[in-house]
């Protein structure tokens, strides 16, 4: 009993040491990302580019996401999260690379390519925790893994700041970027991958997704257009050896299959998210991102038009409720918890609060005001994320998380393309006008989550 009882804590143990692992891949990803962010418009600028170049310039990493988040998330399904996630550090370490020696804007919109087709290493991160966790302990690792990457992006822009100071501050910054990401390359290489079969197969069979089918039945259910939408299902019998040990062994042939065979499955499972019935989750996911966009986009001018609040002011309270963000990771597992993990519960109440929220930034008479909405709405978003997320791998089968972590992605870049233009319209009417269309949006989001709240409930009850 005692050596059963020994083994059993041992297994869960194991996996632990690659969590916390992967959260400080977060974390380093994040820290070196955000060196960067707010450099880019200053070097392309310096580099001779006009204020309209500039902006489709740096419009350039938007787009390629775009069109890269859903396809690479499933090639991650594929071959395996170690492969895939080692392909997109490396290759974003050599666009960050290539970013230092951009003395040109032909050189920098070439180094831009690479990290807006591989810059998804924090995607394939959360499919590989999904792999590794069960359905209940899932929120609490993603609501971590989102607090350790935001604190990297707190500190990022600081020792971007000191580095700029110095004589060709911006190369010297790129080039620790991409150091860093050479870095996490090599600590995703070093893990136990071989630790984490058991555990994943325990989540897997313990989760509520139904067997596998094989590569022709899913192939032939595509074709078809089954009626059963909402479930999206691996390939091959395989499917968690090949996403735990990152199909790279020989013997799994997932990485060294040909490329015809890769490119059809990536197909495949894209198709099967396009025919699923989950256009509602990522209509919620769209429309709330573009109202929490709004909500910033003209924050700081906003603050200045209307309380007169200086820039360093105003950076202060941006950093204050980005930390709040950060410390909001960690209460995502006791709030699910006391939720009874009921995520589109949850998902209906932190959409209605971020609104009222906007509403009354958007309303405020005083700083005070502002200064307590952000604090509630930093918490409310970071929760409003997590639950989105968790459940989009409810309903569409945590077996493909990889495709459809890339796939909601993809739709938070659309909101990336459209916020600024419908920012930039609103804020012809008002300085509160951004905030406010966020608000006609998120009233919209709730009224779609009370419709389709019920049927989601109904359907998770029969599965």
């Amino acid at each position: 009993m005692n050596n059963s009882t020994c083994a059993s804590a041992h297994k869960r143990r194991r996996p632990t040491r690659i969590i916390r692992c992967i959260y400080v891949v977060g974390f380093m990803d994040l820290f070196g990302v955000s060196m960067i962010i707010p450099l880019l418009s200053h070097h392309v600028k310096s580099l001779g580019a006009s204020p309209t170049v500039a902006g489709i310039v740096g419009s350039t990493y938007g787009v390629l996401q775009l069109f890269s988040s859903t396809v690479v998330g499933s090639w991650s399904d594929v071959v395996g999260r170690r492969y895939s996630l080692l392909t997109c550090l490396l290759l974003s370490g050599f666009g960050y690379g290539l970013l230092g020696l951009s003395t040109s804007i032909a050189l920098f919109v070439l180094a831009r390519i690479p990290v807006g087709l591989f810059k998804h290493s924090l995607s394939i991160c959360r499919a590989l925790l999904s792999d590794l966790m069960s359905e209940k302990e899932r929120p609490l690792v993603m609501g971590h893994f989102n607090a350790a990457s935001s604190v990297g992006f707190i500190l990022g822009p600081m020792v971007g700041g000191y580095l700029t100071e110095h004589e060709g501050g911006f190369y010297l910054s790129s080039f620790v970027c991409a150091a860093i990401f050479l870095l996490n390359a090599g600590l995703v290489w070093m893990l136990p991958w071989s630790e984490t079969l058991n555990h994943s197969i325990d989540a897997n069979a313990n989760s509520k997704t139904k067997p596998s089918k094989s590569y022709d039945e899913l192939k032939n259910s595509v074709q078809q257009n089954s009626s059963d939408k909402n479930h999206i299902r691996h390939p091959n019998a395989s499917a968690v050896r090949s996403q735990t040990n990152g199909g790279w062994g020989w013997r799994d042939m997932s990485v060294v299959q040909p490329a015809w065979r890769q490119l059809i499955s990536v197909w495949v499972r894209i198709c099967m998210v396009a025919s699923s019935d989950m256009w509602d989750v990522f209509l919620v996911r769209l429309l709330m991102a573009v109202s929490i966009m709004l909500y910033y986009s003209n924050f700081s001018l906003a603050m200045e038009e209307r309380f007169q609040l200086k820039p360093k002011v105003t950076g202060y309270l941006i950093s204050y409720s980005s930390m709040l963000g950060a410390l909001a990771g960690c209460l995502v597992g006791p709030v699910t918890h006391l939720y009874g993990n009921n995520m589109s519960a949850l998902l209906l109440h932190s959409t209605a609060l971020t609104c009222t929220l906007i509403f009354l930034y958007a309303t405020a008479p005083n700083v005070w005001q502002v200064l307590l909405t952000s604090t509630f709405f930093a918490i409310s978003t970071t929760i409003g994320r997590t639950c989105i997320t968790d459940l989009e791998l409810q309903r569409g089968g945590a077996q493909a998380s990889g495709t459809l972590i890339g796939a909601g992605q993809s739709v938070t870049a659309v909101g990336r393309v459209l916020a600024p233009l419908l920012s930039g319209l609103a804020q012809e009417v008002s300085p509160c006008g951004p905030p406010s269309l966020g608000v006609v949006l998120g009233l919209v989001a709730v009224g779609l989550l009370f419709v389709r709240t019920p049927k989601w409930d109904s359907k998770t009850k029969v599965m």
